[in-house]
């Protein structure tokens, strides 16, 4: 009797009982997953936020090496590459960013404005999520 009670506690889980901790793995993994997207966001934003300091401060050096800011219509592919649109800066000294002018974190190109809104020399937008439809999500370099 003692061999047959060690052997039935030795059969180890029952299917119900591995469908209830599967369960209960998924319903936690799906909790850390949607908190995670949070985040993702998040870092979105900040990264984009940088990004156009980056500029801006590159566009100051143009600025103060060329006299003039990039054209609407050299953009800010006049700080990696010297334009040659007219006015084409004779004293471009760059590139003035250490790379190509990625496009912002959702996918979408960077919009330079020259002059800028607000009374400002220039400025630069992402659009953010709605990527060109909806204004609430966009970021501004006057921000």
């Amino acid at each position: 009797m003692i061999s047959r009670a060690i052997l039935k506690a030795d059969e180890g889980f029952t299917f119900i009982e591995t469908i209830i901790t599967i369960t209960i793995i998924l319903i936690l993994s799906a909790a850390v997953g949607f908190s995670a997207v949070k985040y993702v966001e998040r870092a979105r934003v900040a990264a984009c936020r940088n990004q156009i300091e980056t500029f801006r401060l590159a566009l100051q050096s143009y600025f103060l090496d060329c006299g003039q800011y990039p054209t609407e219509a050299q953009n800010l592919e006049g700080l990696w590459e010297k334009p040659i649109m007219s006015p084409v800066p004779i004293s471009w000294n760059g590139p003035y960013v250490d790379r190509q002018i990625p496009k912002d974190p959702w996918g979408n190109a960077y919009v330079y404005k020259n002059p800028g809104e607000k009374n400002l020399p220039f400025s630069i937008t992402s659009h953010g999520t709605g990527g060109g439809g909806e204004t609430d999500n966009e970021i501004h370099s006057w921000d």
